[in-house]
C-alpha cells in the first residue's frame, strides 16, 4: 500500500512536534509555515519552535499534572521535550529552557531530518479532499485567512482570547545591591537560588499599585471588550480586582527571605533567567497591556530595576481557537472530515507542553491512518488522554481553553479517597502512578497490533 500524503500546517510546538512523530513512524511529511513571508503580531524570528511568551515549560514536580504530562511525553519519545532538556536554564522547579536555543535546535532536528519537506508558505484554505492528510497546527495566531476558511467549513464561529507577555530585562542594568537570589521555600531543582528577588516595602507596594491603576493602556478596536484566559491575566486586571491581589499572586512574598537579612518582604517581583549566559530576565507574571512609555515608568518603581533597560516589553495579542468539542473527535480528528485533525493552542489547549503532546497524538494518527491504520484514543487515565478528551468532550455552549489539571484527569475513587484522606499529594502521586502504568499498557498493545 502506498502511504497517503500527510501535510502539517503549522511551525509552533504542535506542528513541529507531529512532524517529527510522522518521520519517526518512516514516513515523509511536508510542514507548511506561513513565516517569514507573512508574519504574526508576537512572533520574531523564523525559527520553528519560537516561544512568545514564557520560557516555561512548568513544574517538574512529581507527582504534579504537569509533570506527567511531560513525563509520557518523554516515555513516547517528545522530540520537543528532547530538545527542552538540552537547551535548559535554572528556573527552580520548572523546566525552563533558553527560548533561541530551544528554537534553534528544534528547527535544526526539523530540517536534518530527512523525511520532513518544509515548505515556507502561507495555506488559506482547509483542502476539500480526504486523499491527504491534514494536521492543523496553526496555533492561536492562525492566519485570517485560514481562520475564514475554518469558520465557512466547519459553520462555527470563531473564538479567541486575549494572551500577554511579559516584559524582559537586561541582566547588566539590574541593582544587585538592593535585589537578592532565592526560590520560593529554597526549592529548585539542584538546590541552586535559581531566581532574582525584588522586594517591596508596603509603602512601595502601595506606591506601585497607585502608578499601575493610573496608567494608559495601548487603545483598539481589537481589544475594546479583552476576552483574557484567567491563568494569564495583565497586571492591570488582576489590581482592578483588590489591592492584594498582586500580593496574593505574582507578587506573593510567600516563602521567600532575603538572606543579607533574614526578613520577608511585603511583595516580590521575581526575575526569571532568560537565556544560557543569564543575559536577560524575564519578570514574572508581569504580562500587560500598558503603553510602552508607562511600562518603563512604572517598571522603574520596581526595586532593583531603577535603572533598568527592557529588552522587551509587555504585549497583548489575540489567540484564535476552534469550538473543539462540537467538531473534533478524541482522536483529534474532526468529525466531518476525518482526513483533517487539529492540535495545538487552536484545538482549544494552553499551554506550551499541551500543544507537544496534541500534536506529538495527530502525528501519531496521522502516521496510523497514511498507511490504513485505525488511529488511536489515548487511555482516559493517562494525561494525553484526558487533554483529548476534554477538547472533544467539554461543553460546547461555553467552550474556553484549558491546561492540563488534576481536574481534567478521570475523578479518583472513593477507595482513593479514603485511602489517603487529606493527604493530597500522595494521593496525586498514586493518580500519576496510575496514569504511567496505563500509558506502559496501551503502548505495548499499539505496538504489538502492529
Amino acid at each position: 500500500m502506498i502511504p497517503r500524503p500527510i501535510h502539517v500546517i503549522g511551525g509552533g510546538l504542535a506542528g513541529p512536534e507531529a512532524a517529527l512523530q510522522v518521520a519517526r513512524h518512516g514516513l515523509p511529511v511536508t510542514l507548511h509555515e506561513m513565516r517569514p513571508h507573512r508574519r504574526t503580531p508576537a512572533h520574531q524570528t523564523d525559527n520553528l519552535g519560537e516561544l512568545v511568551c514564557s520560557n516555561s515549560l512548568k513544574t517538574e514536580t512529581a507527582g504534579s499534572a504537569p509533570w506527567l504530562l511531560k513525563e509520557e511525553l518523554r516515555r513516547m519519545g517528545s522530540v520537543s521535550i528532547q530538545v527542552a532538556e538540552v537547551s535548559r536554564i535554572p528556573g527552580g522547579t520548572a523546566l525552563t529552557v533558553d527560548r533561541v536555543a530551544f528554537a534553534t535546535a528544534l528547527t535544526t532536528a526539523v530540517n536534518d531530518e530527512g523525511l520532513i519537506q518544509v515548505e515556507r508558505e502561507e495555506i488559506t484554505e482547509l483542502p476539500e479532499t480526504g486523499d491527504e492528510l491534514w494536521v492543523v497546527a496553526t496555533g492561536p495566531l492562525t492566519s485570517d485567512a485560514l481562520a475564514d476558511s475554518i469558520v465557512r467549513h466547519t459553520g462555527q464561529e470563531r473564538l479567541f482570547f486575549h494572551d500577554a507577555i511579559s516584559p524582559i530585562v537586561d541582566a547588566e542594568t539590574i541593582d544587585h545591591s538592593v535585589v537578592y537570589r532565592g526560590s520560593r521555600y529554597g526549592q529548585s531543582l539542584d538546590g541552586t537560588d535559581d531566581y532574582i528577588n525584588c522586594p517591596f516595602s508596603r509603602e512601595q507596594y502601595e506606591s506601585f499599585l497607585h502608578a499601575l491603576l493610573a496608567a494608559e493602556q495601548h487603545r483598539s478596536q481589537d481589544f475594546d471588550n479583552p476576552n483574557y484566559f484567567e491563568g494569564c491575566l495583565p497586571i492591570e486586571e488582576l489590581a482592578r480586582r483588590g489591592p492584594d491581589t498582586l500580593r496574593f499572586g505574582p507578587m506573593k512574598p510567600v516563602g521567600l527571605r532575603d538572606p543579607r537579612t533574614g526578613q520577608g518582604a511585603y511583595a516580590v517581583v521575581q526575575l526569571r533567567q532568560e537565556d544560557a549566559r543569564a543575559g536577560s530576565y524575564n519578570i514574572v507574571g508581569f504580562q500587560n497591556h500598558l503603553k510602552y512609555g508607562e511600562q518603563k515608568k512604572l517598571l522603574r518603581m520596581v526595586p532593583g530595576l531603577e535603572r533598568a533597560e527592557f529588552l522587551r516589553y509587555g504585549q497583548i495579542h489575540r489567540n484564535t481557537y476552534i469550538n473543539a468539542p462540537a467538531l473534533i473527535l478524541p482522536t483529534l480528528q474532526w468529525k466531518e472530515h476525518l482526513h483533517i485533525l487539529f492540535a495545538g493552542q487552536i484545538s482549544g489547549v494552553e499551554g506550551y507542553v499541551e500543544s507537544i503532546a496534541t500534536g506529538l497524538v495527530a502525528g501519531w494518527n496521522a502516521a496510523r491512518l497514511a498507511i490504513g491504520e485505525d488511529p488511536l484514543e489515548w487511555p482516559r487515565q493517562t494525561a494525553h488522554g484526558s487533554l483529548c478528551r476534554y477538547v472533544s468532550g467539554a461543553s460546547p455552549e461555553n467552550y474556553q481553553p484549558a491546561n492540563i489539571t488534576f481536574d481534567l484527569l478521570p475523578a479518583p475513587s472513593p477507595q482513593l479517597r479514603r485511602k489517603y484522606g487529606k493527604r493530597k499529594r500522595e494521593r496525586r502521586m498514586h493518580q500519576c502512578e496510575m496514569g504511567l502504568a496505563a500509558l506502559t499498557e496501551f503502548l505495548n498493545a499499539s505496538r504489538a497490533a502492529a
